[in-house]
């Protein structure tokens, strides 16, 4: 029989058995036991030019949450298995494909819940440096700056090594299939070197060099980031030949659930002209964005990762409460809006 790929919307998932036998008995002295996943990543041109992700040989736009893994009473330490699972099902239940997961590696339990219901993940490495000693973040504009001066060698070994163990952790959960060394210029330094490391370190997924930017020609992704609607800066010369387009982030559209705020104050918000006053008004922000996010789609853009699973502390721009109690947009809402960008892999 032909083996069952896995994909998003048939996660197949292989029990594994491994023993060690002695040879003149036959006895297992021990065993070892586990599953995989059978998927193959790539890349393709469509029938205008633009670079696509393909998995399993066929063309799938990845579309998903920013998920920065925050929580009211452990801040980046999950209470409890389940609590990972009630996230990944409502990305799952809403019609994403994917998740971007931001600046923080989880428990392998987050990753084996993604593998067995079928998510995609974008991993962040976790940035590092001081905000001062950071480059000027210039997005996608050509001849971007490089912290280099703040990272002498025994940091940016440091660096690389816990990019490696990132890696090395991971590395078997088929549900991973990008990796971000940075985001925004957060402690980006030394970009080509780390880009063609990180490349070689895994050949077999993609790499997005550095989410929002800074730019620099390597790996395989170049990456925008526009709020609150998504936008790209297209040009041909720089990004069309060697690099799929994406909006790395967009979106986060903040509302204010009464009783359901880390705290009630000023300071809290998200994106765009003010909060929402109503829940249909967040809605039709939604909605904009993903009309503009439908056309992009159709100018070449592979991705779009929209900001955010929960609301983080002050940020309301949670498509849940930080307490996970409230939900502000339904998943049969979400679905209904995310019907137009035709998710599924199609041969």
């Amino acid at each position: 029989r032909l083996p069952k790929p896995w994909t998003p919307d048939t996660p197949n998932l292989y029990d594994v058995r491994v023993c060690l036998v002695w040879q003149a008995s036959g006895d297992t002295i021990d065993e070892v036991r586990s599953y995989t996943g059978l998927r193959v990543l790539g890349r393709a041109r469509d029938e205008m030019g633009h670079l696509r992700f393909t998995l399993n040989g066929a063309p799938i736009f990845h579309f998903g949450t920013l998920d920065q893994g925050f929580w009211p009473d452990g801040l980046l330490t999950p209470p409890t298995d389940g609590a990972m699972q009630y996230d990944i099902q409502f990305l799952k239940d809403a019609g994403f494909n994917m998740v971007r997961k931001h600046i923080k590696v989880e428990p392998r339990r987050f990753y084996y819940h993604c593998d067995r219901l079928g998510l995609l993940v974008w991993q962040d490495q976790v940035s590092a440096g001081e905000k001062h000693d950071w480059p000027q973040w210039t997005m996608l504009e050509p001849e971007p700056a490089d912290a280099d001066a703040a990272w002498d060698d025994e940091c940016h070994r440091q660096f690389l090594a816990e990019y490696d163990a990132m890696v090395a952790l991971l590395f078997n959960h088929p549900c991973i299939v990008v990796w971000v060394p940075f985001n925004e210029a957060w402690g980006q330094h030394r970009t080509m070197e780390v880009g063609r490391l990180a490349v070689a370190r895994d050949a077999s997924r993609h790499i997005n060099i550095a989410s929002g930017g800074n730019f620099w020609p390597v790996g395989h992704i170049v990456d925008q980031h526009n709020y609150p609607d998504p936008a790209f800066s297209f040009d041909e010369e720089r990004f069309d030949q060697d690099f799929i387009k994406v909006v790395g982030e967009f979106g986060g559209h903040g509302f204010a659930e009464k009783g359901h705020m880390f705290r009630e104050t000023s300071s809290n918000w998200g994106y765009g002209s003010g909060l929402p006053e109503t829940r249909e008004e967040l809605v039709r922000r939604y909605e904009t964005s993903i009309e503009h996010l439908v056309e992009l789609k159709a100018s070449g853009i592979a991705a779009g990762v929209y900001t955010q699973t929960t609301d983080v502390e002050i940020e309301l721009n949670g498509l849940i409460t930080y307490d996970r109690r409230v939900i502000k947009l339904s998943a049969s809402d979400l679905n209904r809006i995310h019907a137009q960008l035709e998710l599924k892999a199609t041969a």
